[in-house]
């Protein structure tokens, strides 16, 4: 394929010369390190690094060009591609390098603050149950036809996403389900892509440090429904008991399904029961009612249950083989993961690293009708420091005791992020200590647990690491509860 084609659709500042737009390019790559002879550069400028510093090393690899949205560097020799705006740019080139595979697969996207994993889990799950050969792209990990990959961000560039539908194709896949976060949609990694159908869990507040308002946050997620160069998806999916799903903008011609608790809503969930086993209820559509059953705990799990039985919808399946997907799909990684040694108490790691989603996961623990809530939770460094009062409000507020500890401090000085949380924790007689080191903290918390108590950990859920100042250390909350429940004498 010649650049020109690739480029077709994108808009340089200046015109390619001919010579220069028939010329043979190999592949496109945006790590300078993967360069092969032949190939296109693309030299981005980020917050942590600036890719036009290896422009030339590009080059001496054996890059034709280098593609970059400021100027190139004073001592850069050689083609340089001028562009508004580089992902865009590479979100364009890529569909084009691989043949818009995005226009011939069925995407689902899924954004919002709260849910978005375990609901692209289901939704995966409702796809396999109707035989479909899918592609699961997220947080956690990646899923490709079955094969088990490492996630490297939520949303993965554009370029690593196109790789990944055009190698689903190949392996006759025709499904794909991704999590769409706000910084995707902001940043242009998604920019271009063609959704079959779009979802929203939520909103509340996270990001901040990168979206500065609510209202900018919001915004990027709004990108998803109105189309972001690309039609809009056909089919739209909105918590309408969420503030923001109800303000959330679908444009004439999409077809939206609205869910919810609320006895007006279109889809809802009816006769909910929920225990230590999981979920039973009915969803209630204009099309008739069907019984769900599903190993997943928590009332907030009802809400992403419905998420997927309308996305379900939005492809025409059966209510069996929604109401199949759903009971087939267990709990998710770091999503209220119960950590059993035989304890008699219940000990829970889960993700939730916002106020909203705190209040949720010790709200499931609640109505589990425990003798005690004891949480242990933290805040991540380098990120919006306003929410870190609300957090230890939402643990004061709902806990019996409380360990604060120290999350992915990055390069924060721990204690300044756990005075931080300290000012909301404060505001309730909430019994609490503060414990910085991790593992410390987590074994404090399950040495106070008693028969009938739920230990939450919260915070980094499914993460095998913790992120400090100088380096990255592996650490597993999960792993590290099973030790400590082991040192106590705990054994399965």
């Amino acid at each position: 394929m010649t650049l020109g084609e690739i480029f077709e659709g994108a808009e340089p500042k200046a015109g390619l010369p001919e010579k220069l737009a028939n010329t043979p390019i190999a592949g496109l790559e945006y790590d300078s390190r993967r360069i092969q002879q032949g190939f296109l550069f693309f030299a981005f400028e980020g917050a942590r690094a600036d890719g036009r510093k290896y422009a030339q090393q590009a080059l001496d690899r054996g890059a034709v060009a280098v593609v970059g949205e400021s100027p190139p560097p004073a001592d850069f020799r050689g083609t340089w591609i001028e562009v508004a705006h580089g992902r865009q740019t590479l979100a364009t080139a890529a569909k084009n390098f691989y043949g818009k595979p995005d226009e011939r697969l069925f995407l689902t996207g899924v954004t919002g603050t709260n849910g978005k994993t375990t609901t692209s889990y289901l939704i995966d799950s409702v796809l396999r149950a109707a035989g479909k050969t899918t592609a699961l792209i997220g947080t956690i990990e990646y899923h490709l036809a079955g094969e088990i990959l490492p996630a490297v961000n939520t949303t993965p560039e554009s370029l690593d996403l196109f790789r990944l539908f055009a190698e689903l194709e190949r392996r006759g896949g025709t499904h794909v389900t991704m999590e769409v976060s706000s910084h995707a949609l902001a940043l242009g990694r998604s920019f271009g892509l063609r959704f079959h159908t779009g979802v929203f869990t939520n909103l509340s507040r996270d990001h901040l440090d990168f979206h500065k308002t609510m209202e900018g946050y919001f915004a990027a997620k709004q990108r998803l429904f109105t189309g972001y160069g690309a039609p809009p998806p056909p089919f739209a999916v909105l918590n309408a008991d969420d503030e923001h799903g109800r303000r959330m903008a679908a444009p004439q011609g999409t077809h939206v399904f609205r869910y919810g608790l609320d006895l007006d809503r279109e889809i809802r969930a009816s006769n909910i029961v929920s225990g230590f086993t999981g979920l039973r209820f009915d969803v209630v559509s204009p099309e008739g009612s069907f019984e769900i059953q599903s190993p997943l705990v928590g009332r907030f799990n009802v809400y992403n249950i419905l998420a997927a039985c309308c996305t379900g919808m939005s492809y025409g399946f059966t209510p069996g083989t929604i109401a199949r997907g759903i009971a087939e799909c267990g709990p998710v990684p770091g999503r209220f993961e119960r950590i059993d040694e035989g304890q008699r108490f219940l000990v829970a790691v889960d993700y939730a690293h916002t106020d909203d989603a705190l209040r949720n996961v010790i709200g499931v623990a609640r109505s589990l009708s425990p003798r005690r809530v004891i949480t242990v939770f933290g805040c991540g460094g380098d990120r919006d420091r306003a929410k870190r009062p609300l957090m230890g409000m939402a643990a004061g507020e709902l806990s019996d005791f409380v360990v604060l500890t120290s999350d992915n401090p990055r390069s924060e000085d721990p204690l300044s992020i756990i005075n931080d949380a300290l000012v909301g924790l404060g505001r309730y007689d909430t019994p609490h200590l503060v414990e910085p080191d991790r593992m410390k903290a987590i074994h404090r918390a399950i040495q106070e647990a008693r028969e009938s108590d739920i230990v939450i950990i919260a915070g980094k859920g499914h993460e095998p690491y913790q992120v400090l100042k100088d380096r990255t250390i592996d650490f597993d909350d999960r792993e590290a509860a099973r030790s400590v429940l082991r040192k106590l004498g705990y054994r399965k």
